[in-house]
């Protein structure tokens, strides 16, 4: 048990260097974050005894005052006041900065740190603005174990907020060779729509690994504990990253009441809170092609149609191959198929970005988000260091497939990820995010799309025209007539 380190807010008033509403987990561990960081932390909740619960807990963690009014909370705090949301995204945060707003001055600080759709946070910073308050939507990674010992922390908002806020954050998050991972974003929605592309590349990352793991399942009939140590070994090369350890963990553990492991006695229906769909409306609207990502999302909303796929087991599935016969080399073509893909889903998601900076004018270096994603967010990984460099080098990189250290890396993994393709299909073991990772390569690096015959199509029943790639202009064949071509 912790010792009540509270201060007595009658005579607090105006002590607390930030705030916190919303004492669920994440919010309970980002407070007792900033407490153990030497900042005076003003708490709220709704239900007071979450208050409580924490103070009796963990008060020992640091400085806390402890209010039980909205309006005791905010004249805890000194100016210009700060306060993190940490509530359910949607109406519920809405209805808690209203709240908020109305007991708040001129150029005091609200923050929403939960995962809020990014076009509600560009519509709450336009209307905070206009009435003189500094609203950041902030992007935070890392789960509970982050929130508690330093997450990656993406915030949008005006410039000029992030002067009094940055260092708070700064000093909460994670730290890689000594810088923290965490920078200001960009205006108004910028934090959470980084943070949107971020879960969307890790459903990517979690897909392939599902997929390397599947293969080795059924193609090489391994058993999960021999499959946990492939894991655990890629872990300490180049795959190193966070979701490789942890899969190693996952499919070591072993369940108390079978004796099974863990993995087998887990529904193989995975479920998702939404992010990573957003993510791919919005690569849509954007008209960025995140295949990998969209393959993922799919993935899972086919993995939960159980009454579907109970009715669909028994399905032919052809006789065309022989499993593999070498394991080793299986393994290692797996390997280096699931680092090309991920370097596909990161190259996308940056895209993405890039679409999304550009069209809400945003000016968000990708550098800066390969800097803050090297450590306390959920997709954390060695490479990331790679991509750092690649942006610095090459701030207008078309592709992060183009940078000279991806390009090589990938070139060599290539007929590995051919293989794994190809024998993953011809014994019908699903693969779609290897699959259409590899075919968005080999689609980027064609010199001609069947587009033209697309486009051909669409000339013919909708008179939509064409170019030619011969001279300049815009054209349309009189297809229903003689069929000469006219310029358009």
């Amino acid at each position: 048990m912790g010792t009540m380190n509270t201060v007595d807010t009658s005579s607090a008033s105006g002590s607390a260097q930030i705030g916190v509403t919303g004492l669920a987990v994440m919010g309970s561990n980002i407070a007792r974050n900033f407490a153990r960081h030497g900042h005076t932390v003003a708490l709220h909740n709704r239900s007071i005894a979450k208050t409580d619960a924490l103070l009796e807990k963990h008060g020992d963690d640091g400085s806390f005052v402890r209010t039980e009014s909205m309006a005791e909370f905010v004249a805890a705090l000194e100016k210009p006041r700060r306060v993190l949301i940490m509530v359910k995204a949607g109406d519920p945060t809405d209805a808690v900065i209203e709240e908020l707003a109305n007991l708040m001055e001129e150029g005091d600080i609200i923050i929403d740190g939960g995962n809020s759709l990014y076009t509600d946070t560009i519509r709450r910073e336009a209307a905070m603005s206009k009435r003189g308050l500094n609203f950041v939507g902030a992007g935070i990674s890392g789960g509970e174990e982050g929130a508690l010992n330093g997450p990656s922390i993406m915030p949008g908002g005006p410039k000029e907020s992030y002067e009094s806020l940055g260092p708070l954050l700064e000093s909460i998050s994670a730290h890689v060779d000594g810088e923290p991972c965490c920078t200001h974003i960009g205006p108004d929605g910028s934090g959470h729509f980084v943070k949107m592309v971020h879960n969307g590349i890790e459903y990517a990352d979690m897909q392939l690994i599902g997929e390397a793991y599947d293969l080795m399942r059924k193609a090489l009939d391994l058993p999960v504990s021999k499959i946990a140590d492939v894991f655990r070994e890629w872990n300490s090369g180049d795959l190193d990253s966070y979701l490789v350890e942890i899969t190693a963990e996952v499919l070591s553990q072993v369940d108390a009441e079978t004796g099974k492991p863990l993995v087998d006695v887990i529904v193989d229906a995975a479920g998702q809170k939404g992010t990573g769909r957003w993510t791919v409306k919005s690569a849509l609207d954007l008209g960025i092609p995140t295949t990998g990502i969209a393959e993922a999302v799919f993935a899972r909303a086919l993995s939960s149609a159980t009454d579907q796929r109970k009715q669909a087991q028994g399905l032919a599935s052809g006789t065309l191959a022989a499993a593999p016969t070498d394991t080793d080399t299986f393994i290692a073509d797996i390997n280096k198929a699931l680092y090309a893909s991920k370097v596909v889903a990161y190259a996308q998601g940056f895209d993405q970005i890039a679409a999304g900076s550009e069209e809400y004018d945003w000016d968000v270096h990708p550098g800066d988000l390969a800097t803050i994603w090297r450590g306390g967010c959920i997709i954390r990984a060695k490479f990331l260091n790679r991509i750092r460099d690649a942006y610095a080098e090459n701030p207008e990189l078309p592709s992060l497939l183009l940078a000279p250290y991806f390009r090589d890396a990938v070139e060599n993994a290539v007929d590995s990820w051919r293989r794994v393709v190809a024998t993953a299909t011809t014994l019908g073991i699903p693969v779609p995010a290897f699959s259409s990772s590899l075919s968005y390569y080999d689609a980027l690096r064609s010199e001609r799309l069947p587009a033209a015959l697309t486009q051909g199509l669409r000339d013919f029943f909708g008179a939509h025209t064409y170019q030619r790639v011969d001279k300049p202009g815009t054209f349309h064949t009189l297809w229903s007539e003689d069929r000469s071509e006219i310029e358009a």
